[in-house]
Protein backbone atom coordinates (compact mmCIF):
# COMPACT_ATOMS: atom_id res chain seq x y z
CA UNK A 1 0.00 0.00 0.00
CA UNK A 2 1.06 3.59 -0.63
CA UNK A 3 0.12 6.57 1.53
CA UNK A 4 -0.34 10.01 -0.04
CA UNK A 5 -2.08 13.37 -0.15
CA UNK A 6 -2.37 14.07 3.58
CA UNK A 7 -4.49 17.09 4.52
CA UNK A 8 -5.26 18.33 8.05
CA UNK A 9 -8.21 20.56 8.94
CA UNK A 10 -7.54 22.20 12.31
CA UNK A 11 -10.91 23.96 12.48
CA UNK A 12 -12.97 20.79 12.86
CA UNK A 13 -10.20 18.40 13.98
CA UNK A 14 -10.21 16.14 10.91
CA UNK A 15 -7.62 14.67 8.60
CA UNK A 16 -8.03 13.48 5.03
CA UNK A 17 -5.64 11.19 3.19
CA UNK A 18 -5.51 8.69 0.36
CA UNK A 19 -4.23 5.13 0.37
CA UNK A 20 -3.34 3.34 -2.85
CA UNK A 21 -4.07 -0.38 -2.72
CA UNK A 22 -1.99 -2.46 -5.13
CA UNK A 23 -3.74 -4.51 -7.81
CA UNK A 24 -3.11 -7.90 -6.14
CA UNK A 25 -4.65 -6.82 -2.84
CA UNK A 26 -7.59 -5.19 -4.58
CA UNK A 27 -8.20 -8.27 -6.75
CA UNK A 28 -8.28 -10.37 -3.59
CA UNK A 29 -10.89 -8.02 -2.12
CA UNK A 30 -13.00 -8.17 -5.30
CA UNK A 31 -12.87 -11.97 -5.24
CA UNK A 32 -14.01 -11.94 -1.62
CA UNK A 33 -16.87 -9.57 -2.52
CA UNK A 34 -17.94 -11.95 -5.30
CA UNK A 35 -17.97 -14.93 -2.93
CA UNK A 36 -19.99 -12.93 -0.41
CA UNK A 37 -22.64 -11.77 -2.87
CA UNK A 38 -22.96 -14.55 -5.45
CA UNK A 39 -25.48 -16.53 -3.40
CA UNK A 40 -28.02 -13.73 -3.87
CA UNK A 41 -27.50 -13.28 -7.63
CA UNK A 42 -29.68 -15.05 -10.18
CA UNK A 43 -28.54 -15.23 -13.84
CA UNK A 44 -30.74 -16.98 -16.34
CA UNK A 45 -29.17 -20.30 -17.33
CA UNK A 46 -27.47 -20.78 -13.95
CA UNK A 47 -28.77 -21.95 -10.61
CA UNK A 48 -29.06 -19.14 -8.09
CA UNK A 49 -25.64 -18.49 -6.57
CA UNK A 50 -23.77 -20.50 -9.21
CA UNK A 51 -23.14 -17.84 -11.89
CA UNK A 52 -19.39 -17.31 -12.58
CA UNK A 53 -17.93 -13.97 -11.69
CA UNK A 54 -17.03 -13.19 -15.32
CA UNK A 55 -20.66 -13.69 -16.37
CA UNK A 56 -21.96 -11.41 -13.61
CA UNK A 57 -19.41 -8.74 -14.45
CA UNK A 58 -20.25 -9.05 -18.13
CA UNK A 59 -23.91 -8.44 -17.42
CA UNK A 60 -23.68 -5.78 -14.70
CA UNK A 61 -20.31 -4.20 -15.42
CA UNK A 62 -16.76 -4.88 -14.27
CA UNK A 63 -17.28 -2.57 -11.29
CA UNK A 64 -20.27 -4.49 -9.90
CA UNK A 65 -18.30 -5.72 -6.86
CA UNK A 66 -16.12 -2.66 -6.38
CA UNK A 67 -18.17 -1.05 -3.58
CA UNK A 68 -18.09 -4.22 -1.50
CA UNK A 69 -14.43 -4.80 -2.35
CA UNK A 70 -13.52 -1.33 -1.10
CA UNK A 71 -15.47 -1.97 2.13
CA UNK A 72 -13.66 -5.32 2.39
CA UNK A 73 -10.22 -3.74 2.34
CA UNK A 74 -11.07 -0.35 3.89
CA UNK A 75 -10.12 -1.20 7.50
CA UNK A 76 -6.65 -2.42 6.54
CA UNK A 77 -6.10 0.54 4.21
CA UNK A 78 -7.31 3.06 6.76
CA UNK A 79 -5.17 1.61 9.56
CA UNK A 80 -2.12 1.82 7.31
CA UNK A 81 -2.88 5.41 6.30
CA UNK A 82 -3.60 6.61 9.85
CA UNK A 83 -0.34 5.11 11.08
CA UNK A 84 1.62 6.72 8.24
CA UNK A 85 -0.06 10.05 8.98
CA UNK A 86 0.81 9.78 12.65
CA UNK A 87 -2.74 10.83 13.45
CA UNK A 88 -4.64 9.81 16.57
CA UNK A 89 -8.04 9.21 15.04
CA UNK A 90 -11.45 9.10 16.71
CA UNK A 91 -14.53 7.20 15.63
CA UNK A 92 -15.37 5.60 12.30
CA UNK A 93 -13.72 7.06 9.17
CA UNK A 94 -15.69 8.15 6.14
CA UNK A 95 -14.77 6.88 2.66
CA UNK A 96 -15.25 10.04 0.64
CA UNK A 97 -14.26 8.54 -2.72
CA UNK A 98 -12.36 5.76 -4.43
CA UNK A 99 -10.88 5.31 -7.90
CA UNK A 100 -9.84 2.11 -9.67
CA UNK A 101 -7.16 2.64 -12.31
CA UNK A 102 -6.64 0.65 -15.52
CA UNK A 103 -3.97 -1.46 -13.81
CA UNK A 104 -6.54 -2.31 -11.09
CA UNK A 105 -4.83 -0.35 -8.35
CA UNK A 106 -7.44 1.28 -6.13
CA UNK A 107 -6.99 4.67 -4.45
CA UNK A 108 -9.30 5.17 -1.45
CA UNK A 109 -9.90 8.63 0.08
CA UNK A 110 -10.62 8.81 3.82
CA UNK A 111 -11.73 11.57 6.15
CA UNK A 112 -11.74 10.98 9.91
CA UNK A 113 -11.93 12.96 13.14
CA UNK A 114 -8.71 13.36 15.12
CA UNK A 115 -7.97 14.02 18.75
CA UNK A 116 -8.38 17.78 19.14
CA UNK A 117 -5.58 20.18 20.00
CA UNK A 118 -6.34 22.47 22.94
CA UNK A 119 -5.05 25.93 23.74
CA UNK A 120 -4.70 25.95 27.51
CA UNK A 121 -5.63 28.87 29.70
CA UNK A 122 -5.03 29.06 33.44
CA UNK A 123 -5.12 25.65 35.09
CA UNK A 124 -2.91 26.17 38.14
CA UNK A 125 -3.76 28.21 41.22
CA UNK A 126 -7.46 28.20 40.40
CA UNK A 127 -10.05 29.13 43.04
CA UNK A 128 -13.28 27.30 43.88
CA UNK A 129 -15.66 26.83 46.84
CA UNK A 130 -14.69 23.87 49.03
CA UNK A 131 -16.93 22.44 51.72
CA UNK A 132 -15.49 20.99 54.92
CA UNK A 133 -18.17 18.84 56.49
CA UNK A 134 -19.16 18.41 60.11
CA UNK A 135 -21.14 15.48 61.50
CA UNK A 136 -23.65 16.20 64.28
CA UNK A 137 -25.02 13.94 66.99
CA UNK A 138 -28.34 14.12 65.14
CA UNK A 139 -26.69 12.74 61.98
CA UNK A 140 -25.27 9.83 63.95
CA UNK A 141 -28.58 9.05 65.66
CA UNK A 142 -30.37 9.15 62.31
CA UNK A 143 -28.01 6.47 61.00
CA UNK A 144 -28.50 4.38 64.12
CA UNK A 145 -32.26 4.78 63.86
CA UNK A 146 -32.11 3.28 60.37
CA UNK A 147 -30.22 0.26 61.73
CA UNK A 148 -32.79 -0.13 64.52
CA UNK A 149 -35.61 0.04 61.98
CA UNK A 150 -33.99 -2.70 59.87
CA UNK A 151 -33.66 -4.89 62.97
CA UNK A 152 -37.13 -4.21 64.36
CA UNK A 153 -39.58 -6.93 65.30
CA UNK A 154 -42.91 -6.70 63.49
CA UNK A 155 -45.90 -7.49 65.72
CA UNK A 156 -49.57 -7.71 64.82
CA UNK A 157 -51.67 -5.40 66.99
CA UNK A 158 -55.38 -5.32 67.80
CA UNK A 159 -55.92 -1.58 67.49
CA UNK A 160 -56.46 1.14 64.90
CA UNK A 161 -53.56 1.92 62.60
CA UNK A 162 -51.22 4.78 63.47
CA UNK A 163 -48.55 6.60 61.50
CA UNK A 164 -45.48 4.38 61.45
CA UNK A 165 -47.56 1.18 61.48
CA UNK A 166 -47.78 -1.19 58.55
CA UNK A 167 -51.31 -1.77 57.24
CA UNK A 168 -51.78 -4.90 55.12
CA UNK A 169 -54.36 -3.91 52.52
CA UNK A 170 -56.31 -5.07 49.48
CA UNK A 171 -57.16 -2.12 47.24
CA UNK A 172 -58.83 -1.33 43.91
CA UNK A 173 -58.59 2.11 42.28
CA UNK A 174 -61.32 3.84 40.25
CA UNK A 175 -61.27 6.99 38.10
CA UNK A 176 -64.61 8.36 36.86
CA UNK A 177 -66.22 5.20 38.23
CA UNK A 178 -64.04 2.91 36.11
CA UNK A 179 -61.33 0.60 37.47
CA UNK A 180 -57.98 1.52 35.92
CA UNK A 181 -55.03 -0.65 35.01
CA UNK A 182 -52.29 -0.94 37.63
CA UNK A 183 -54.51 0.48 40.38
CA UNK A 184 -55.11 -2.66 42.42
CA UNK A 185 -53.20 -4.89 44.80
CA UNK A 186 -53.70 -7.67 47.34
CA UNK A 187 -52.10 -8.24 50.75
CA UNK A 188 -49.93 -5.18 50.21
CA UNK A 189 -47.88 -4.17 53.30
CA UNK A 190 -48.03 -0.34 53.36
CA UNK A 191 -46.06 1.53 55.99
CA UNK A 192 -48.14 4.56 56.89
CA UNK A 193 -46.08 7.73 56.63
CA UNK A 194 -43.47 6.24 54.30
CA UNK A 195 -44.60 8.39 51.37
CA UNK A 196 -44.48 5.40 49.02
CA UNK A 197 -48.07 5.90 47.80
CA UNK A 198 -49.81 8.92 46.24
CA UNK A 199 -49.70 11.98 48.55
CA UNK A 200 -52.64 11.88 50.99
CA UNK A 201 -53.28 8.14 50.60
CA UNK A 202 -51.49 6.77 53.66
CA UNK A 203 -52.80 9.39 56.09
CA UNK A 204 -56.41 8.41 55.33
CA UNK A 205 -55.78 4.88 56.64
CA UNK A 206 -54.80 6.17 60.06
CA UNK A 207 -57.53 5.12 62.51
CA UNK A 208 -58.66 2.08 60.48
CA UNK A 209 -58.53 -1.32 62.22
CA UNK A 210 -58.12 -4.84 60.83
CA UNK A 211 -61.31 -6.05 59.16
CA UNK A 212 -62.50 -2.53 58.30
CA UNK A 213 -62.78 -0.97 54.87
CA UNK A 214 -62.12 2.60 53.79
CA UNK A 215 -62.61 4.61 50.62
CA UNK A 216 -59.43 6.63 50.11
CA UNK A 217 -59.90 9.63 47.81
CA UNK A 218 -56.79 11.25 46.32
CA UNK A 219 -55.78 13.40 43.35
CA UNK A 220 -52.94 12.24 41.15
CA UNK A 221 -50.06 14.75 40.83
CA UNK A 222 -49.81 16.79 37.62
CA UNK A 223 -46.49 15.12 36.77
CA UNK A 224 -47.95 11.61 37.10
CA UNK A 225 -48.54 9.18 34.25
CA UNK A 226 -50.35 11.26 31.55
CA UNK A 227 -53.61 9.27 31.51
CA UNK A 228 -54.05 9.82 35.26
CA UNK A 229 -52.27 13.13 35.89
CA UNK A 230 -54.40 15.61 37.83
CA UNK A 231 -57.39 13.28 38.09
CA UNK A 232 -59.27 12.36 41.26
CA UNK A 233 -59.29 8.67 42.15
CA UNK A 234 -61.11 6.55 44.70
CA UNK A 235 -59.34 3.52 46.16
CA UNK A 236 -61.57 0.98 47.88
CA UNK A 237 -59.34 -0.45 50.61
CA UNK A 238 -59.78 -3.36 53.00
CA UNK A 239 -57.36 -3.60 55.94
CA UNK A 240 -56.65 -7.21 56.85
CA UNK A 241 -53.94 -6.63 59.44
CA UNK A 242 -52.21 -3.85 61.36
CA UNK A 243 -48.59 -4.31 62.42
CA UNK A 244 -46.26 -2.19 64.52
CA UNK A 245 -42.49 -2.13 64.64
CA UNK A 246 -40.86 -2.88 67.97
CA UNK A 247 -37.44 -1.27 67.88
CA UNK A 248 -34.56 -2.88 69.75
CA UNK A 249 -33.08 -0.97 72.67
CA UNK A 250 -29.93 0.98 71.88
CA UNK A 251 -27.59 -0.71 74.31
CA UNK A 252 -24.30 -2.60 74.29
CA UNK A 253 -26.01 -5.90 73.47
CA UNK A 254 -27.65 -4.40 70.40
CA UNK A 255 -24.32 -2.91 69.30
CA UNK A 256 -22.61 -6.30 69.60
CA UNK A 257 -25.34 -7.87 67.44
CA UNK A 258 -25.12 -5.38 64.58
CA UNK A 259 -21.46 -4.36 64.57
CA UNK A 260 -17.91 -5.29 65.49
CA UNK A 261 -17.97 -2.98 68.52
CA UNK A 262 -18.72 -3.67 72.18
CA UNK A 263 -20.19 -0.42 73.41
CA UNK A 264 -22.66 2.21 72.24
CA UNK A 265 -19.99 4.90 72.51
CA UNK A 266 -17.57 3.00 70.25
CA UNK A 267 -20.38 2.38 67.77
CA UNK A 268 -21.36 6.08 67.67
CA UNK A 269 -17.76 7.16 67.19
CA UNK A 270 -17.33 4.73 64.31
CA UNK A 271 -20.51 5.92 62.58
CA UNK A 272 -19.46 9.56 63.03
CA UNK A 273 -16.04 8.86 61.50
CA UNK A 274 -17.48 6.91 58.55
CA UNK A 275 -20.08 9.58 57.87
CA UNK A 276 -17.48 12.33 57.94
CA UNK A 277 -15.10 10.44 55.65
CA UNK A 278 -17.87 9.64 53.15
CA UNK A 279 -19.30 13.15 53.09
CA UNK A 280 -15.88 14.82 52.95
CA UNK A 281 -14.88 12.59 50.06
CA UNK A 282 -18.02 13.67 48.21
CA UNK A 283 -17.32 17.33 49.02
CA UNK A 284 -13.73 16.95 47.79
CA UNK A 285 -15.00 15.41 44.54
CA UNK A 286 -17.34 18.38 44.06
CA UNK A 287 -14.43 20.78 44.70
CA UNK A 288 -12.30 18.96 42.14
CA UNK A 289 -15.15 19.05 39.65
CA UNK A 290 -15.45 22.83 40.07
CA UNK A 291 -11.73 23.19 39.42
CA UNK A 292 -11.89 21.09 36.26
CA UNK A 293 -14.85 23.09 34.98
CA UNK A 294 -12.95 26.32 35.65
CA UNK A 295 -9.90 25.01 33.74
CA UNK A 296 -12.16 23.94 30.88
CA UNK A 297 -13.71 27.43 30.75
CA UNK A 298 -10.19 28.85 30.41
CA UNK A 299 -9.30 26.43 27.59
CA UNK A 300 -9.97 26.85 23.88
CA UNK A 301 -10.85 23.67 22.02
CA UNK A 302 -13.30 22.33 19.46
CA UNK A 303 -14.57 18.86 20.38
CA UNK A 304 -15.38 16.72 17.32
CA UNK A 305 -18.75 15.02 17.25
CA UNK A 306 -17.07 11.62 16.95
CA UNK A 307 -15.49 12.12 20.37
CA UNK A 308 -18.85 12.95 21.94
CA UNK A 309 -20.31 9.84 20.34
CA UNK A 310 -17.53 7.75 21.91
CA UNK A 311 -18.28 9.26 25.31
CA UNK A 312 -22.00 8.50 24.90
CA UNK A 313 -21.05 4.88 24.23
CA UNK A 314 -18.87 4.88 27.37
CA UNK A 315 -21.66 6.32 29.51
CA UNK A 316 -24.09 3.66 28.27
CA UNK A 317 -21.49 0.95 28.90
CA UNK A 318 -20.88 2.20 32.45
CA UNK A 319 -24.63 2.26 33.17
CA UNK A 320 -24.99 -1.25 31.77
CA UNK A 321 -22.15 -2.53 33.98
CA UNK A 322 -23.78 -0.98 37.05
CA UNK A 323 -26.91 -3.00 36.23
CA UNK A 324 -24.88 -6.18 35.75
CA UNK A 325 -25.29 -6.01 31.97
CA UNK A 326 -21.67 -5.75 30.88
CA UNK A 327 -20.97 -6.49 27.23
CA UNK A 328 -24.26 -5.35 25.72
CA UNK A 329 -24.39 -2.60 23.11
CA UNK A 330 -25.66 0.91 23.70
CA UNK A 331 -28.69 0.19 21.51
CA UNK A 332 -29.54 -2.92 23.51
CA UNK A 333 -29.11 -1.13 26.84
CA UNK A 334 -31.33 1.86 26.03
CA UNK A 335 -33.98 -0.48 24.65
CA UNK A 336 -33.95 -2.48 27.89
CA UNK A 337 -34.34 0.78 29.81
CA UNK A 338 -37.43 1.64 27.76
CA UNK A 339 -35.72 4.52 25.94
CA UNK A 340 -34.71 5.38 22.41
CA UNK A 341 -31.10 6.21 21.56
CA UNK A 342 -32.21 9.75 20.77
CA UNK A 343 -33.70 10.13 24.27
CA UNK A 344 -30.59 8.68 25.90
CA UNK A 345 -28.27 10.92 23.89
CA UNK A 346 -30.28 14.03 24.70
CA UNK A 347 -30.13 13.34 28.45
CA UNK A 348 -26.50 12.18 28.48
CA UNK A 349 -24.97 14.63 26.01
CA UNK A 350 -23.99 17.33 28.58
CA UNK A 351 -22.04 14.72 30.56
CA UNK A 352 -20.49 13.33 27.39
CA UNK A 353 -19.32 16.79 26.32
CA UNK A 354 -17.89 17.47 29.77
CA UNK A 355 -16.08 14.11 29.88
CA UNK A 356 -14.57 14.75 26.46
CA UNK A 357 -13.34 18.21 27.48
CA UNK A 358 -11.84 16.85 30.72
CA UNK A 359 -9.92 14.24 28.71
CA UNK A 360 -8.54 16.89 26.37
CA UNK A 361 -7.70 19.22 29.26
CA UNK A 362 -5.77 16.65 31.28
CA UNK A 363 -3.81 15.37 28.30
CA UNK A 364 -2.93 18.93 27.30
CA UNK A 365 -1.78 19.76 30.86
CA UNK A 366 0.29 16.58 31.03
CA UNK A 367 1.95 17.50 27.73
CA UNK A 368 2.54 21.11 28.76
CA UNK A 369 4.13 19.99 32.03
CA UNK A 370 6.24 17.30 30.35
CA UNK A 371 4.73 14.59 32.52
CA UNK A 372 5.72 10.96 31.97
CA UNK A 373 4.73 7.66 33.53
CA UNK A 374 7.52 6.05 35.55
CA UNK A 375 8.11 2.31 35.63
CA UNK A 376 6.94 2.20 39.25
CA UNK A 377 3.71 4.00 38.34
CA UNK A 378 3.10 1.65 35.41
CA UNK A 379 3.69 -1.41 37.59
CA UNK A 380 1.36 -0.02 40.25
CA UNK A 381 -1.40 0.49 37.68
CA UNK A 382 -0.87 -2.98 36.25
CA UNK A 383 -1.11 -4.44 39.76
CA UNK A 384 -4.36 -2.56 40.41
CA UNK A 385 -5.88 -4.01 37.24
CA UNK A 386 -4.52 -7.47 38.01
CA UNK A 387 -6.17 -7.49 41.44
CA UNK A 388 -9.52 -6.34 40.08
CA UNK A 389 -9.63 -8.94 37.30
CA UNK A 390 -7.67 -11.65 39.14
CA UNK A 391 -4.96 -11.83 36.50
CA UNK A 392 -1.18 -11.88 36.62
CA UNK A 393 0.79 -8.74 35.83
CA UNK A 394 2.13 -10.29 32.62
CA UNK A 395 -1.41 -11.16 31.47
CA UNK A 396 -2.51 -7.58 32.08
CA UNK A 397 0.41 -6.20 30.06
CA UNK A 398 -0.50 -8.49 27.16
CA UNK A 399 -4.16 -7.51 27.13
CA UNK A 400 -4.19 -3.75 27.76
CA UNK A 401 -3.02 -0.90 25.56
CA UNK A 402 0.12 0.14 27.41
CA UNK A 403 0.31 3.48 25.56
CA UNK A 404 -3.21 4.28 26.77
CA UNK A 405 -2.28 3.14 30.28
CA UNK A 406 0.67 5.55 30.32
CA UNK A 407 -1.63 8.36 29.15
CA UNK A 408 -4.04 7.56 31.99
CA UNK A 409 -1.22 7.81 34.52
CA UNK A 410 -0.16 11.18 33.13
CA UNK A 411 -3.77 12.40 33.20
CA UNK A 412 -4.03 11.42 36.86
CA UNK A 413 -0.89 13.42 37.58
CA UNK A 414 -2.25 16.38 35.61
CA UNK A 415 -5.47 16.32 37.63
CA UNK A 416 -3.52 16.16 40.87
CA UNK A 417 -1.50 19.19 39.78
CA UNK A 418 -4.70 21.17 39.20
CA UNK A 419 -6.11 20.11 42.59
CA UNK A 420 -2.93 20.61 44.63
CA UNK A 421 -2.25 24.14 43.37
CA UNK A 422 -5.84 25.36 43.84
CA UNK A 423 -7.10 27.72 46.52
CA UNK A 424 -10.18 27.01 48.64
CA UNK A 425 -12.97 29.58 48.69
CA UNK A 426 -15.62 29.67 51.45
CA UNK A 427 -18.60 27.39 50.87
CA UNK A 428 -22.22 27.99 51.88
CA UNK A 429 -25.57 26.24 51.62
CA UNK A 430 -26.88 29.10 49.46
CA UNK A 431 -24.04 28.47 47.02
CA UNK A 432 -24.95 24.78 46.83
CA UNK A 433 -28.60 25.65 46.09
CA UNK A 434 -27.53 28.07 43.35
CA UNK A 435 -25.32 25.39 41.75
CA UNK A 436 -28.25 22.98 41.66
CA UNK A 437 -30.51 25.60 40.08
CA UNK A 438 -27.87 26.52 37.49
CA UNK A 439 -27.39 22.85 36.62
CA UNK A 440 -31.15 22.40 36.21
CA UNK A 441 -31.38 25.43 33.89
CA UNK A 442 -28.43 24.16 31.87
CA UNK A 443 -30.10 20.75 31.47
CA UNK A 444 -33.33 22.33 30.22
CA UNK A 445 -31.43 24.38 27.67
Amino acid sequence: MNYKNFEKNTENSTVSFQVEVDSAAFEKAVAAAYQKNKKDIFIQGFRKGKAPRQVIEGMYGKDVFYDDAVNEIAYEAFSFGAKEAGAETIGVPTITDYDVAEDKTCTISFTVATYPKAVLGQYKELEAPHQYVEVTDEDVMQEIEGVRQRNARINTVERAAQLGDTAVIDFVGFVDGQEFEGGSGAEYPLQLGSGSFIPGFEEQLVGVSAGESKDVIVTFPEDYEPSLAGKEATFKCMVSEVKESELPELDDEFVKDVSEFDTVEEYKNSIAENLKNTRQSQADDEFHNRLLLAAIENMQVSIPEAMIEEKLEEIASNYAQSFGLAGISKAQFVQMMGMTEEMFDQVSRPNAERDAKVDVLLRAVAEAEGMEASEDEINELVQEIAEVYQMSGDEVKEKIDMAAAKRDICCRKAAELIYSTAKDLPWSEDMAVNEILEAAVGTEE
